[in-house]
């Protein structure tokens, strides 16, 4: 049997571009370029995390497929308009997750449980059946490599649905009431990269671990449900 490559975690970036964010694209662009370079300036994290990037309104517009970013030129743009389709997102995460993890196994790699990092502004569409699919998406007896998600609201998300779509209390975060959005996604982005950077180190240690820590301008959802 091939040795293994190593140890990798595979990180989505699952980011709401409905309409009701393109005020906020600017510090949305400015996030993922700071998690970006961040990977880019300490390339033994780097080696150790894959790195996605998957923008969702009424679809799914998949702007960084999984990758090395040692090997990625740029942070590609987002966008913005149309709905807020959950279903689309978790839809799309339950495919291509399992695929991933199949690839970089074929790869000779050991891949620790993805973890799915989900920002979004508002409420899901309506009549469509989200929960669904995050269930089968999050089950891990159906879906290998079923990932730990950690959410995120700010404006107008509601704290109970961020409950929902976490896998764990404390991983469900909103904006405190009357927060400025530019600076609760600049924020969420500055605690994502300290969250990736510190697990992708921990791999390396024999002891790996998720550290989440809310930025200063969100609570838990769970204690303002």
């Amino acid at each position: 049997m091939p040795d293994t490559k190593g140890h990798l975690l595979p990180v989505y970036v699952t980011v709401d571009e409905s309409a009701s964010m393109n005020p906020h694209a600017s510090e949305l662009k400015a996030g993922l370029e700071s998690l970006y370079s961040e990977l880019r300036v300490n390339p033994m994290v780097a080696a150790k995390v894959r790195l996605a990037v998957v923008g969702f309104s009424d679809d799914v517009a998949v702007r960084l497929p999984l990758c090395d970013v040692r090997e990625q030129p740029a942070m590609p743009p987002t966008g913005s308009g149309g709905s807020t389709s959950y279903r689309a997102a978790f839809t799309d995460l339950m495919v291509r997750i399992p695929a991933d993890v199949a690839t970089l196994k074929q790869q000779n790699y050991i891949v620790h449980r993805p973890v799915v990092f989900f920002l979004s502004d508002g409420q899901p569409n309506g009549g469509e059946d989200w929960r669904g699919p995050l269930a089968q998406l999050t089950d891990r007896g159906i879906t290998v490599g079923a990932p730990n998600v950690i959410a995120c609201g700010v404006g107008d998300a509601d704290p109970a649905t961020i409950v929902e779509v976490a896998t764990a209390d404390q991983f469900g975060l909103i904006a405190v009431p009357g927060a400025d959005i530019g600076a609760a996604i600049a924020g969420f982005f500055g605690k994502l990269t300290q969250s990736v950077i510190h697990s992708g180190a921990t791999l390396a240690t024999g002891s790996p671990e998720l550290a989440i820590e809310p930025p200063e301008q969100f609570v838990l959802a769970i204690d303002v449900v």
